[in-house]
């Protein structure tokens, strides 16, 4: 009988141990994780009974929560609310819908992360009334007024980031809402303005700057460029054949060039690496990637950062370029057509490493989590996220850029007195498409400082008549110009 109990009672212990560590694992382990899951809404309901905290832009507040007197106690407001929409999101209290930084940074917000539980625990023996934290932004406010103005109603995103540290600057995504529209009270109101926003052109509730994947077109060119570099047998001056046609391998498909001639810049039939980048050519590329081949062209591409999910805390689309089997695939992979597909952000960081000496940094839009009693909870830090490139390679990556926009095809990018780095891209979305248009570069280009990069969206209303050049450089520059003035 003895024997007996002494099993049925090591049988309970190892069940209540089972219990406490299962509970352990819930409560503390994936407390975060559980929190931050899209689909509990109820750590955002819990949050209708704490102050929510603000966030915050160069000390202000661009989101806030004031008493109200009705059931919800607190109304969020949001200042200047179509500039900051596509990095503050909104949060709905009649439905618990959220997004952007409201809901990437709910917990902290609220006050209900692991990090704020003796926090709670003091406010429930104290009485005291429970208030979120706020979050500080990277955000410059002169950098998003002028990527917000000179995007104007065009569709498309702006992405400007500070080189060596990775903080976004500016984050600005077309057509832009009012997130107050969506923060009122009466569910009938937010259904309305729901299903209007939901309904309009352009996808206004969606951050084009981290979600939309569009084909890259030539601003894809310098990750090849530094695959061949990087891979020792090319250098600047290495040569390709320079026909005004060519005819993709097995195929009976032909590419031109974008001007239907030979490259700028050739010579006897022949044309070079460097040559190819500033005007922009796309035989040669697509020759070089058949040379360099589609395995060194996704390595390199990796190393820049596309195929990683990067969390800034939003998660941000993953930038693709899958790899290629085919060689009239790779040719045309080789300036970002086939497959390829980049968010802005990706496009803004592969500029940023070229301008870092190589090194990509992840990318970043919280600088920091401040309690309410102005304490910092959380204090963010520059991370590198790896080396893409030599610093040698990057180097004269650069060089190339800066000749792109100074005698290439970047032209509209060029600042007076200041060295611009720069290339365009000009993609093809399918026959009779509108294109998308680019423009992706850093500055100043001999010390630098801040990187950006431009998408315009269905040809920018021109079909298939606008470029790179034309729409996305101007807006580029505005934007360098104001960033570099401050």
């Amino acid at each position: 009988m003895n024997r007996e109990l002494k099993r049925v009672s090591v049988v309970v212990l190892m069940m209540f141990v089972a219990l406490f560590v299962a509970s352990s694992a819930i409560q503390v382990g994936y407390a975060d994780a559980l929190g931050n899951d899209p689909r509990n809404t109820r750590a955002i309901n819990d949050s209708y009974n704490v102050q929510r905290g603000s966030i915050i832009v160069d000390g202000k507040a661009i989101a806030e929560s004031r008493p109200s007197d009705d059931r919800y106690k607190y109304q969020r407001v949001y200042t200047n609310g179509e500039l900051y929409s596509s990095v503050t999101g909104y949060l709905s209290s009649v439905t618990g819908a959220a997004t952007g930084i409201e809901s990437a940074m709910n917990q902290e917000l609220s006050g209900t992360s692991a990090s704020d539980f003796f926090t709670r625990l003091k406010n429930t023996f104290t009485g005291k009334h429970p208030q979120g934290n706020s979050v500080e932004l990277t955000i410059d406010p002169v950098a998003q007024r002028a990527a917000f103005e000179a995007l104007g109603n065009l569709q498309g995103s702006v992405v400007v980031e500070e080189v060596k540290t990775g903080r976004i600057l500016a984050m600005v995504s077309k057509p832009d809402y009012d997130p107050n529209q969506l923060a009122v009270h009466d569910y009938s109101a937010y259904l309305k303005a729901y299903q209007q926003l939901e309904s309009q052109d352009g996808s206004p509730l969606v951050n084009k700057a981290i979600t939309d994947l569009n084909p890259p077109g030539s601003t894809f060119k310098p990750v090849v460029t530094s695959a061949a570099l990087s891979s020792g047998k090319y250098t600047k001056d290495s040569t390709f054949p320079n026909p005004s046609s060519y005819q993709l391998p097995g195929t009976s498909t032909v590419i031109h060039n974008d001007t239907g001639a030979a490259c700028s810049g050739g010579s006897k039939g022949k044309v070079s690496i460097e040559m190819a980048q500033i005007w922009s050519c796309n035989i040669p590329f697509a020759e070089l990637g058949l040379k360099v081949g589609s395995d060194a062209i996704k390595k390199q591409a990796e190393a820049y950062g596309w195929g990683h999910q990067f969390e800034i805390p939003m998660t941000v689309s993953t930038s693709q370029y899958p790899g290629y089997d085919d060689p009239a695939e790779v040719a045309q992979s080789a300036f970002g057509q086939q497959s390829d597909r980049a968010t802005a952000l990706q496009i803004c960081m592969d500029s940023a490493a070229i301008a870092n000496g190589g090194v990509v940094m992840e990318p970043n839009l919280v600088e920091s989590v401040i309690t309410p009693d102005l304490q910092k909870q959380q204090q963010f830090s520059p991370t590198e996220y790896g080396r893409a490139t030599s610093e040698s390679v990057a180097k004269t990556v650069t060089q190339m850029m800066v000749r792109g926009v100074n005698e290439g095809t970047g032209t509209n990018a060029r600042i007076n007195g200041v060295s611009v780095a720069g290339k365009t891209g000009t993609a093809q979305n399918g026959e009779g498409d509108p294109y998308t248009l680019w423009f992706t570069g850093f500055a100043p280009a001999d010390n630098p400082d801040i990187a950006i990069s431009v998408v315009v969206e269905d040809g920018g209303g021109l079909g298939q008549s606008g470029t790179g050049n034309s729409v996305a450089a101007p807006i580029a520059r505005t934007v360098l110009e104001a960033v570099l003035n401050e």
